[in-house]
């Protein structure tokens, strides 16, 4: 229905906050029809022959108005991957190509490509501070690779391939979403033998609500990974893998189907890089990163794998054995692998993951996460309001001495609607604002997907999902505790992506240490906190097939790296996957597998010809970490340091330099063998 009273947009507002609560497909059009009729002015005041090429100026004219465009285009965002409704996915699909169609045109305006070379040519230039002349050089890069120097027909070409790609990627995402949420099966209690009681709970809440009988299986992760993971029911494993692992490719509905999504995204990438004169669009996306060339990165790649081989290999065949002899599983299949693992690792280790969750309850693990924050970041962390998209989200602030320094959402649980894995995003930036002169303060989204509370008590978290909860604030604090105020450099901003991972996988660290893990955790009935011989226990069981673990990983980012780098891979995307795997896997899964299909790191999530990033800054966070074992784990003074050379420091400076400041030196590879068992 048409709106007109532009006053009574919740997407127009001048609140501080989105209002979430507020915000109706409805209103997205209308909205965007004055952002963008405003944005467009800017950019052609920004542009105009009397407009100086003045840093201020160009932020104040321009800047201000896209920056605001961008905040609603980003709850409108937000909203269709936690809360998804098929008005909004309308919604949002409707104006995704204007929304595509004016950024793509603005970082390819030849005129404002002018005023910025302008800026960096004149005399005022040098006397830029240190972030300024950081943001105006990644402008210029940003600007050649957005196509501002392409002319005529290859201009138009290069802004279709841009509008095409928006919308591919958002088909891709909608497919994994939709084949996610469209598989269910009706268990009985009999078929869910050793499935852990919470899980089994959860089940028959989600059976009964949907007015059935017995248990409603999912593959959401909080369902699917418990019962890959524990189910001794063999074929019930095996119909959940086969659903997981052809999610959205030829075996179900053609409507659902990401293999002409994958090949034409593809296509158009090998396009948009050769009018760009890049020999591959992965020569492209490494323009703006760490690593120099695609050779680089699949010899590091390679390298990594030759050390880990030996490992995965031995982790195997320990693993077969034990399948064989104890489990009475003699030919080891993809749908046994979690399984077998998970009772190899008990009868190893003697504990099992469930054993382990009954001591992380939410509430202590969040105390002692802020509290390891807080100690080490010397900040505070408080409970705030905010208008929020469901009533299980939280909002805090973040604040030194009293003021104000960041704030962000924190949305815990799954649900449908809600698009599978575990994010951090920026609501908006740390900016002094050119025009008000008031500092704006960051905000960020820190989104998972545990296992909501069953019956009273509070959720449960496995200690891979405190892992991934102190990893995704990790993400949080490098975009909140940033000191830097120009937009593009301050927080995750201008961060080079293969380097946005250290701070997050740097908090990962703090799972391991006894004098954290002794202080949040606390056992659901006695509260009793976790006795030191279980936790020494998970340190023994730590790098349990890490070998495995760690060709797995090389696996997918090689296989990015090579669908990226080789001219007509859109046509033979199965037969690189089949290549990656004869090369790098240990264990190869069945032929029916479709793992790319729903690979959206890449397909639609920024990670194209990036997913090496995760290894490459693991390497980066693994010796900074090493400098807190040097020091001391809670060390307030490595904290400090630690803090201003990467957290504060932001995208102002090269990841390598932050580095280095904190460090002292180049970063190293032992560390991470170390860490990972592989020394």
């Amino acid at each position: 229905m048409p709106m007109t009273d532009t006053a009574a947009n919740p997407l127009l507002t001048s609140s501080p906050l989105p209002l979430f609560d507020a915000i109706r497909p409805e209103h997205v059009s209308p909205a965007l029809d004055v952002l963008l009729a405003d944005a467009n002015a800017a950019l052609e005041t920004a542009v105009a022959a009397d407009t100086p090429a003045d840093y201020d100026t160009l932020s104040r004219t321009l800047t201000v108005a896209t920056e605001r465009l961008g905040c609603a285009w980003g709850a409108v965002g937000h909203l269709k991957g936690v809360a998804d409704t098929p008005e909004l996915r309308a919604a949002f699909n409707e104006n995704l190509p204007r929304i595509t169609e004016f950024y793509t045109r603005q970082g390819a305006d030849e005129r404002l490509y002018a005023k910025y070379k302008a800026i960096a040519a004149s005399p005022a230039a040098a006397t830029l501070s240190a972030p300024r002349q950081q943001a105006l050089s990644h402008w210029l890069r940003d600007f050649v690779l957005s196509g501002a120097e392409l002319q005529g027909e290859d201009k138009v070409r290069f802004a279709q391939i841009q509008e095409r790609l928006a919308e591919l990627s958002q088909a891709f995402s909608e497919h994994v979403l939709d084949a996610t949420d469209s598989f269910s099966y009706l268990a009985t209690t009999d078929e869910l033998a050793g499935v852990p009681e919470d899980v089994q709970a959860a089940t028959r809440a989600a059976a009964e609500a949907a007015g059935q009988d017995g248990h409603r299986l999912t593959l959401h992760m909080p369902v699917y990974l418990p019962v890959m993971q524990y189910a001794e029911n063999r074929p019930l494993r095996e119909r959940l893998y086969t659903a997981y692992v052809t999610r959205a490719c030829e075996a179900g509905p053609p409507e659902r189907d990401n293999t002409p999504v994958m090949a034409e995204i593809l296509r158009l990438k090998q396009e948009e890089a050769a009018l760009l004169g890049y020999p591959s669009y992965a020569d492209v996306s490494l323009v703006a990163k760490m690593a120099e060339s695609p050779k680089q990165v699949t010899d590091f790649l390679r390298d990594l794998a030759a050390r880990a081989r030996p490992y995965a290999e031995k982790d195997l065949a320990e693993l077969r054995e034990f399948a064989a002899k104890e489990l009475g599983l003699s030919a080891l299949q993809s749908w046994d692998v979690s399984f077998a693992s998970e009772k190899l690792k008990e009868a190893r280790y003697a504990f099992s993951d469930q054993e382990v969750k009954q001591y992380f309850t939410e509430p202590k693990v969040l105390a002692g996460l802020f509290r390891i924050i807080e100690t080490l970041f010397e900040v505070a962390i408080r409970p705030d309001s905010a208008p929020v998209w469901h009533e299980s989200v939280r909002f805090y602030r973040i604040e030194r001495g009293g003021e104000l320094i960041g704030q962000f959402y924190l949305d815990p649980y799954a649900r449908p609607g809600k698009r599978p894995g575990a994010w951090m995003d920026d609501v908006k930036g740390r900016w002094l604002r050119p025009d008000t002169g008031a500092l704006q303060t960051p905000v960020a989204h820190l989104v998972c997907n545990f296992s909501a509370p069953v019956g009273g008590r509070p959720a449960l978290l496995t200690h891979d999902e405190v892992q991934t909860l102190f990893h995704e604030f990790g993400h949080g604090l490098h975009h909140m505790l940033t000191q830097v105020s120009d937009l593009g450099v301050s927080g995750i901003s201008g961060v080079e992506w293969d380097a946005v991972e250290l701070p997050s996988q740097f908090m990962e660290n703090f799972c391991w240490e006894w004098e954290v893990l002794k202080h949040m955790t606390a056992h659901v009935d006695s509260g009793e906190p976790l006795p030191r011989a279980l936790f020494d226990k998970m340190i023994a069981a730590k790098n349990f097939q890490s070998g495995l673990m760690t060709l797995r990983q090389v696996e997918f980012a090689l296989l990015d790296m090579r669908l990226h780098a080789e001219p007509g891979s859109d046509a033979r995307i199965q037969q690189i996957v089949d290549e990656v795997r004869d090369e790098v896997a240990a264990m190869k899964p069945p032929a029916f597998n479709r793992f790319q299909h729903t690979f959206s790191h890449i397909f639609a999530g920024g990670y194209a010809a990036g997913y090496y990033s995760y290894k490459w800054a693991e390497l980066l966070s693994a010796d900074a970490w090493s400098a807190f074992e040097e020091e001391g784990v809670l060390n307030p003074e490595t904290g400090r340091r630690y803090r201003r050379e990467i957290l504060e420091a932001g995208g102002a400076r090269d990841a390598i330099d932050n580095f280095k400041a904190f460090r002292g030196r180049e970063p190293k590879i032992d560390a991470l063998l170390r860490h990972q068992g592989m020394a």
